[in-house]
């Protein structure tokens, strides 16, 4: 939505920015009451949010199988839920913690509802890695997820690739810009091939999942810095998905 973002509270007068805080309540007295100072609107999908596994990581360690499953998948959704990509108007990187968290979130709910596996040490060795890296925005090699975890990985690519475009169309619209044709083509290219992961239930090659998000990584950093040779090389890895 597009927002004012610097408020001030009516009953302190304390300012703060929303964009920051993601709230309209006063950081220092707590009311609600505030107005917006900005002239102008930006807009902004993103809110902050920490993340941190240490509990999750306890729990898994601690508990017992199913309560260990809701807890890290709490704290991954709680972290994903208002994590968009544009920032008091502006887009900001795909931050490797988000496709990390839905990942961890998608493989602990296979987890959860799986009596056994088939190849069930290289289930638990993947886990732990998301579990130790995902805070930190790190994932296993695509070559290291397990065939009973490949869904996971497709869905969590999917989702932030259908949650990246939505952005960038609103981002496009709100600061009235115009695509080149070779970047329009990556964004349609990139709605098409998440429809069909996700037409897939996520059952895709991990290597495919990641040329798409690496795509979606490309198209981003042309459209914030002007990198043409990105939006090339976005193209490119595409067209080999095609093939």
């Amino acid at each position: 939505m597009e927002i004012r973002g610097e408020r001030e509270c009516t009953e302190c007068e304390r300012r703060w920015s929303y964009y920051d805080t993601g709230s309209v309540a006063c950081p220092d007295c707590g009311s609600m009451r505030s107005v917006g100072l900005d002239e102008d609107r930006a807009l902004h999908t993103t809110t902050p949010a920490e993340f941190d596994l240490t509990e999750a990581r306890a729990a898994w360690d601690d508990r017992p199988r199913d309560e260990a499953v809701d807890v890290v998948k709490a704290a991954c959704r709680e972290f994903v839920r208002g994590n968009g990509f544009v920032h008091a108007g502006d887009l900001v990187e795909l931050d490797g913690r988000r496709i990390a968290a839905r990942e961890l979130a998608n493989a602990v709910d296979v987890v959860g509802r799986t009596q056994s596996f088939d190849d069930e040490s290289a289930v638990e060795y993947y886990l732990l890695s998301l579990l130790q890296g995902t805070d930190a925005g790190d994932r296993p090699d695509a070559s290291e997820v397990p065939e009973s975890m490949r869904a996971a990985r497709g869905l969590a690519t999917a989702a932030v690739v259908e949650r990246y475009r939505r952005d960038v169309r609103d981002w496009l619209e709100a600061t009235d810009r115009d695509l080149a044709p070779a970047a329009t083509d990556v964004l349609t290219g990139l709605e098409s091939h998440q429809k069909r992961m996700q037409a897939l239930q996520g059952d895709v090659d991990p290597h495919d999942a990641d040329a798409l998000y690496e795509a979606a990584r490309g198209l981003n950093a042309y459209l914030r810095d002007g990198d043409e040779d990105a939006v090339v090389t976005a193209t490119e890895r595409l067209r080999r998905l095609r093939d």
